[in-house]
């Protein structure tokens, strides 16, 4: 069965984005370095597994870019 509804995040990847949100600035946006920097900080992922983690919120539709950054999609705006 097929559903319309997007699997939900690993505990991983929801860790991750939990970290980004914490780490956004006043901007509520962030370079993909400062990404890297938060993601190695906070959940102690190398670069490679950062890039991969970040590459899959993408996906998922939970970060977006514009200009080379980084945003948050509608995260906790309830």
């Amino acid at each position: 069965m097929v559903s319309n509804e997007t699997s939900p995040l690993t505990p991983l990847a929801q860790e991750a984005l939990d970290a980004l949100a914490r780490a956004l600035p006043d901007e509520r946006e962030l370079t993909y370095e400062q990404a890297y920097v938060v993601l190695a900080e906070e959940e102690d992922l190398e670069r490679p597994a950062a890039e991969d983690i970040i590459e899959r919120l993408y996906n998922k539709g939970h970060v977006y870019e514009v200009e080379g950054k980084l945003r948050l999609t509608d995260y906790g705006s309830e």
